[in-house]
């Protein structure tokens, strides 16, 4: 394929990634903001634990096995279908784990009501097992168009039965079904739209091809959730179930920017750099785009997000869920680099150095148990997210070193490219948090935040003459006409 007709399918990914995205998590998020004006925080804690389970069975269900027929070029059927029975293999076990363990787990949070909705949420398991080859055959082919539509579907779908269950008084069941009902429509319409079916096929060898480089993916991403749940935990645990409300939904808002668009460029550049590895020097070259551009996006508004962090909570909730603002604020220092972090861990999956990743897990996650031990030292958990501040900036220069070593576009050659931008960011965003301080509505002080930072950015970059502004205007430009 031509690099042109790659970046051709690059942009139109990215497009479609995009709407996917919010698709998924725009509307899941909007849906989220109406249930938090008929919800209460504890509810939302409750929800939080009930996700800490679910993510990190589906890690396992997984298995590494997406990542590894993604980045393969050859994928055959035997493939296909070993991956997919062992996946539905691996979510009925847990699911029997789960449902088996949820006493002891109600228990562990002095929450009787986990071992009711647990076995019931556990449900997702199955179904969205049963998703995982549709979704891996689109995104290496670099097709986000038919994902976003069943993503569209499903988020709606989903959200009405969500906010009708909470308007007639389910409390915490509304958000249980809301999940389910997601997922299985998610499933529906993946399935209606990809022309691959199971067969009665299981190859050994393919197995063995398969988790010899998906195991130590698995491996990495299970220590990785390990970790980010041992937090949520320790939060629910050693606070209250209110205090992990409030932590959630400050996450929420912080995701809905930083690891959106991670997940964006993650799927597009995963599919996209693959087909470069062959390529060193269009290898590098597409990289240090793909950096820029998402540096460029992400920081201005995760940090603009921060800035305007107040005027959202008190328009988009209420004041009930003020103490989320302070949470915020701090989670987006962190959240600016998530892209650069995807990026960098895509390298080492492309080259099929999965032991790399491994490594980096084990040793990250040695450094963040610090993360953790702060919350029992400080009893705080604005000290466990400052901690976490320090830690994802380290795991940053981490990560981004191997990445010197297999591409020659390693941390210093990043920091150079993308310091510019950072400090912009964190300048206009500056200037715009000081609309907070007036005493005038909060939804007069957004809008004009919204229209200071656009004159500031449009300005700033202008005057620097930024190469990637200057191609995303011209692009934008371009589609218009």
């Amino acid at each position: 394929m031509s690099e042109v007709s790659i970046r051709s399918k690059s942009v139109n990914g990215f497009k479609w990634a995009i709407l996917d995205n919010l698709a998924n998590s725009g509307i899941t998020f909007v849906v989220g903001l109406v249930l938090a004006n008929l919800l209460s925080p504890v509810e939302f804690g409750i929800l939080g634990i009930l996700m800490i389970f679910i993510n990190l069975s589906m890690t396992i269900i997984d298995g590494g096995f997406v990542t590894a027929l993604i980045r393969k070029l050859d994928v055959t059927e035997a493939d296909y279908n070993t991956v997919f029975y062992t996946n539905l293999l691996v979510s009925f076990i847990l699911l029997l784990l789960l449902v088996a363990g949820s006493p002891a787990i109600a228990h562990f949070f002095s929450q009787p009501i986990l071992a009711e909705v647990l076995p019931a949420v556990s449900i997702i398991l199955v179904i969205n097992a049963l998703t995982l080859i549709p979704k891996a055959q689109f995104t290496k082919a670099i097709d986000f168009r038919r994902q976003a539509i069943a993503s569209l579907v499903a988020s709606l779908s989903s959200g009405a039965i969500g906010i009708t269950l909470a308007l007639c008084d389910y409390g915490v069941w509304s958000l249980v079904w809301q999940q389910i009902s997601r997922a299985a429509f998610l499933l529906v319409c993946l399935w209606l739209m990809n022309r691959w079916r199971p067969r009665l096929l299981f190859s050994v060898d393919s197995f063995r091809e398969l988790f010899g480089f998906g195991s130590k993916i698995l491996a990495a991403n299970l220590i990785n959730s390990l970790y980010k749940d041992m937090f949520l935990a320790v939060i629910g645990k050693m606070f209250s179930t209110k205090d992990l409300g409030y932590y959630n939904r400050a996450d929420q808002f912080n995701l809905i920017f930083s690891n959106n668009l991670s997940m964006v460029i993650q799927r597009v550049s995963m599919p996209t750099l693959s087909l470069l590895q062959e390529d060193v020097e269009a290898f590098r070259t597409s990289y240090r785009k793909f950096t820029m551009y998402s540096a460029m996006g992400t920081f201005a508004l995760v940090f603009g997000l921060a800035a305007a962090a107040k005027p959202v909570i008190l328009i988009l909730l209420n004041e009930e869920w003020l103490p989320s603002v302070a949470y915020l604020q701090v989670m987006c220092l962190y959240a600016a680099i998530y892209p650069l972090q995807q990026l960098n861990l895509n390298i080492l999956n492309i080259m099929k150095r999965s032991d790399y990743v491994l490594k980096l897990e084990i040793i990250k996650k040695a450094l963040f148990t610090f993360v953790i031990l702060t919350g029992f030292v400080f009893d705080n958990i604005m000290a466990m997210i400052w901690a976490a501040v320090i830690y994802y900036y380290v795991e940053f220069f981490l990560n981004s070193w191997y990445s010197h070593r297999l591409v020659g576009y390693g941390t210093w050659q990043q920091i150079k490219d993308v310091c510019p931008l950072f400090l912009v960011s964190l300048a206009v965003s500056a200037v715009v948090w000081l609309l907070t301080l007036t005493s005038m509505p909060p939804i007069i002080v957004l809008l004009c935040q919204i229209l200071l930072a656009c004159i500031l950015y449009v300005g700033c970059y202008g005057l620097m003459k930024q190469t990637e502004f200057v191609d995303f205007c011209s692009l934008i430009v371009k589609k218009i006409h």
